[in-house]
């Protein structure tokens, strides 16, 4: 991978960011401070009238509002919450979050989805596709398809699903909706911090544990800084067999921190740059192999897996560093707030894996009955995909600021994306085989430039992407009746160079391919409002996903080659079309002392559905725009005080999302499962969430106690796999393991992937002078999740499943200061 110039500026500021943390911990003060009051101008409910429930302030309209006077379905999950509930990774907020889904693949590797509107998983080498939902920093759009940052939810106000599209205010990739982590800002007006500690179990087996810290550091009276510093061991539960067994395979890290300095010159002016470093590394993934081309259990003598086992030739490792610099500027102009937001951010990001199924299985066929040495099945092959990313960000927006009944917000937007992608394929040995069987100087001939010596596939692919756009949003208040409408125009270009290179590739040479569109993305919102606690809005809304291009199929590894079905029908696609949605709810909140009601009921209408396809035999990927298909669902998050200290809550989703067109091919058959009726991938039809908390004051603080219940349905990885004969694969064997039959196929069973259920439950104690300590068990049955289908070279290399986190138990101690 080629090293950009920042790499070594990043290893500099992960020790000044970690050192600056350490060092502002020790600082913090002996005495106890008030817990910090919700940020971005908490009203007081006894002024307004409110309960202290409807009181919670958010940004999701680009200015604060309370979150009952939002306009849409909206969930926000507070500090408090998140801590109460000991999530640490946004997978573990979701399944509290009512039509929020998050397929995770491991750290740094999660694919969100909201309200059904997914087209399946995306794959570690689908660069080109773009994300169905934005994820924000606060301000800052860090939204990368299946690469989205999986930042630490240490020192959050708040984390917000915005659900239904939200391309007026926030653009492409917020199709299905959006995701925004709002961080803690630095305060004038006091000193405060937090530590806090943990140490955690995994299977009563591997050892996890995080350090975490932050502290507010006010700097005379118009400067202030805020520091927050991170370290997390991520325990393994994975354990590999054959030439790499080592256990708990998947074992890792993640360290980072932030840093903001608020500057106020004025009462009217804010600056505050900000610098978020962050490194995410594991030494595996959380797969379970169920079949493998080295270790068949499909063989005349089986053998299979156990629970939580994978087969490896090769250690396999994930590597995420990401720069996130940023600069917000609010200046206020008398009855109108100036907003600025620049970001940029540099990642590099290496996924190696043990490909040598995949290349094993390419040698069998089509290169094995070329007369390859069936000895070259069995050489260890690393493939190696590398990111290396630029983006730099602009917003620039006014908005009314004053106490009009008429309220509104124009802005504009630019965003330039630079992202090389490649893919090595180390295989030590190999060129020797493949010139003893095809003809000497074979391998160096499809080198093509680009392939080293034994890289039977290498790829360069940069990207160059470019989107502006002007929006604008505004309401008007007729008393209990607001009205919003706004829109928002986008100008999107993309560009791309591919070339490849090796035996197994094409040889392309394609310099220049592209793709642009335009559009117009409008919403008209209804709201009324009989009581400050209550409200009920209906809304039309559209949002879109940018399009992009397709790269060329691997033909060498086509049956039949150029003049193959496969081919023919996965080929000549160079480009895909702009997703857009059209999404229609009607919603309701309820924020009372006592009881709390957040539902909605909902209709999207699909177009251009961007669905991947494995490309048959190509070892391929090939994404298709499906004419229509569409979701509908209720969702509805409902919280009560049953007794004094004594809270229930459920947070449920019902979806239908289907296809409703059928794409086949020039001889009628059904492509990638895309037929009318059949499911869209990923998401549960059912999904619930119950818990308990219970608080009861004593004479030094209060303790605590939590029961949830999580339960996700059942759910397909790809559309393809509930089409008839899904399950039975081709699978490759080869001497001396040929079956006793004869025959190479075996009907793997159902692919959907069963329901699964979690219990976590957790005691603590909280001291007045900001102590708390609590034990918590999560996953209490130990049930072993199975979350997506991967696949080798559509399974003629290997079967897996992506599996959650086994039982785990652990201690979190935390002051606050």
């Amino acid at each position: 991978m080629a090293r950009s110039g920042t790499y070594a500026r990043w290893h500099l500021l992960r020790g000044l960011l970690v050192g600056c943390a350490a060092g502002a911990l020790i600082a913090l003060p002996a005495s106890a401070q008030d817990a910090q009051d919700v940020q971005d101008g908490q009203v007081d409910a006894n002024v307004s009238g409110r309960s202290n429930n409807s009181e919670i302030i958010v940004t999701a309209t680009k200015r604060a509002t309370a979150i009952v006077d939002v306009p849409f379905s909206i969930n926000a999950q507070t500090q408090e919450d998140i801590q109460r509930s000991g999530a640490n990774t946004i997978e573990d907020l979701s399944r509290n979050v009512a039509g929020l889904t998050v397929q995770n693949l491991g750290p740094g590797q999660s694919q969100v989805s909201v309200r059904g509107v997914s087209a399946g998983q995306i794959v570690r080498d689908q660069p080109g596709v773009k994300e169905q939902v934005g994820v924000y920093l606060d301000e800052s759009v860090i939204s990368l398809s299946l690469f989205t940052p999986d930042f630490d939810l240490f020192d959050l106000n708040r984390v917000e699903t915005l659900r239904g599209p939200q391309g007026t205010l926030f653009g492409s990739g917020s199709v299905g909706g959006t995701l925004r982590y709002i961080t803690n800002q630095p305060r004038l007006d006091t000193v405060e911090g937090q530590v806090e500690a943990n140490v955690n179990m995994l299977d009563e087996d591997d050892l996890g544990y995080h350090l975490k810290g932050a502290i507010n550091l006010p700097m005379g009276d118009n400067a202030a800084v805020r520091i927050v510093g991170y370290g997390t061991k991520y325990a393994g539960f994975v354990d590999a067999i054959g030439p790499a067994a080592e256990e708990n395979i998947n074992d890792g890290s993640r360290i980072g921190g932030r840093v903001s300095v608020l500057f106020e010159p004025t009462a009217d002016i804010q600056i505050t740059p900000r610098v978020v470093y962050q490194e995410i590394r594991t030494d595996g993934f959380n797969r379970q192999d169920a079949y493998n081309l080295y270790y068949n259990r499909f063989n005349s003598t089986p053998e299979t897996f156990a629970e939580r086992e994978q087969y490896l030739l090769l250690k396999e490792g994930f590597r995420d560093e990401t720069l996130l610099a940023d600069l917000a500027i609010e200046v206020g102009l008398g009855a109108i707030q100036l907003t600025s937001i620049t970001s940029y951010m540099d990642r590099n990001i290496l996924v190696s894996r043990d490909a040598s199924a995949l290349s094993g299985s390419v040698t069998v066929t089509p290169l094995l009955g070329a007369g390859v040495d069936p000895a070259a099945v069995l050489l260890p092959s690393n493939l190696r995909d590398t990111t290396e990313l630029e983006q730099w960000a602009q917003e620039v927006r006014l908005a009314s600021n004053n106490d009009s009944p008429f309220q509104w917000v124009l802005g504009g937007f630019y965003s330039d994306t630079k992202r090389i992608y490649e893919q090595r394929l180390p295989t030590p040995g190999y060129d020797a085989f493949v010139d003893a069987a095809l003809g000497a100087g074979v391998s160096a001939g499809a080198a093509n430039g680009v392939a080293p010596p034994d890289n039977p596939y290498s790829a360069d692919i940069p990207y160059d992407i470019e989107q502006k756009a002007v929006f604008g949003e505004a309401s008007y208040d007729f008393g209990q009746l607001t009205v919003t409408a706004g829109g928002r125009y986008y100008d999107f270009k993309e560009s791309r160079d591919f070339i490849s290179g090796g035996v197994f590739a094409n040889g392309d040479t394609r310099i220049g391919d592209s793709t642009s569109s335009s559009g117009f993305s409008p919403r008209l919102i209804l709201s009324y409002e009989p009581t400050p606690d209550m409200s009920f809005n209906v809304q039309a809304s559209k949002g879109f996903r940018l399009g992009g291009v397709n790269d060329p199929l691997n033909i060498p590894l086509c049956q039949g080659g150029a003049n193959g079905p496969d081919a023919q029908t996965y080929g000549n696609r160079p480009t895909y079309d702009d997703e857009t949605l059209w999404n229609y709810e009607a919603g309701v909140k309820y924020f009372g002392d006592i009881i709390t009601l957040n539902a909605a009921a909902f209709y999207t209408d699909i177009s251009n559905l961007q669905v991947t396809a494995d490309a048959g035999s190509c070892s391929s990927r090939i994404v298709f725009n499906v004419p229509s298909a569409h979701t509908k669902g209720v969702e509805v998050e409902l919280g009560a005080e049953v007794a004094p200290g004594f809270e229930l809550s459920m947070a449920g989703s019902l979806i239908e999302a289907e296809f409703d067109s059928t794409v086949t091919s020039a001889g009628g058959a059904v492509i990638a499962g895309i037929r009318e009726g059949n499911r869209l991938p990923t998401v549960p039809k059912f999904q619930v969430a119950a818990t308990a908390a219970y608080t009861q004051p004593t004479s030094f603080g209060e303790w605590f106690a939590n029961a949830t219940f999580q339960h996700v349905g059942s759910r397909y990885t790809q559309a393809s796999d509930q089409e008839p004969g899904a399950s039975t694969f081709n699978f490759i064997h080869f001497d001396p393991r040929t079956r006793a039959d004869g025959t190479t196929t075996a009907d793997f069973g159902s692919l959907k992937l069963p329901d699964y259920q979690l219990i976590n439950l957790s005691v603590g104690l909280g001291w007045d002078n900001g102590l708390e300590a609590s034990l918590y068990v999560n996953n209490l049955l130990d049930e072993n999740a199975l979350l997506s289908l991967d696949r080798e070279r559509g399974g003629r290399g290997r079967l897996a499943y992506n599996i959650g986190q086994p039982r785990t138990v652990g201690v979190t101690v935390r002051k606050s200061f």
